[in-house]
């Protein structure tokens, strides 16, 4: 089993920056691509950004692309994303998981292993 707690949310201006982490306990993530989703109000939770087991590979939903930054420190078993340029749009819970899939292919919330209970980003305009 792998527990995941996401922190470093909050309520921030549009165009400012903000790093989530997302510790792990259990289990090395080193087995693990890890992900990030997020869930605006009133809408479906949507795949964000994904990282290989070993961080040489990144993925990014196109909405972040350019803006968002995620990496992961194995050692630390902690994954992160650093969010600049925020918009009002990024208003959302974010979540991080963690999954058996391939990166490129984990952009799917049903395919997703394990999961924290997210942390809510607002972002005012």
């Amino acid at each position: 089993q792998v527990q995941l707690v996401e922190s470093g949310g909050g309520l921030v201006q549009a165009g400012t920056s903000l790093r989530l982490s997302c510790a792990a306990t259990g289990r090395p993530i080193s087995s693990y691509a890890m992900v990030w989703f997020r869930q605006a109000p009133g809408k479906e939770r949507d795949f964000v950004s994904s990282i290989s087991w070993s961080g040489a590979h990144t993925y990014y939903a196109d909405s972040v692309k350019g803006r968002f930054t995620i990496s992961r420190d194995n050692a630390k078993n902690t994954v992160y994303l650093q969010m600049d340029g925020l918009k009002p749009e990024d208003t959302a819970v974010y979540y991080c998981a963690a999954t058996y899939a391939h990166p490129a292919a984990a952009n799917k919330w049903a395919d997703m292993d394990y999961w924290g209970n997210g942390t809510l980003i607002t972002v005012s305009a």
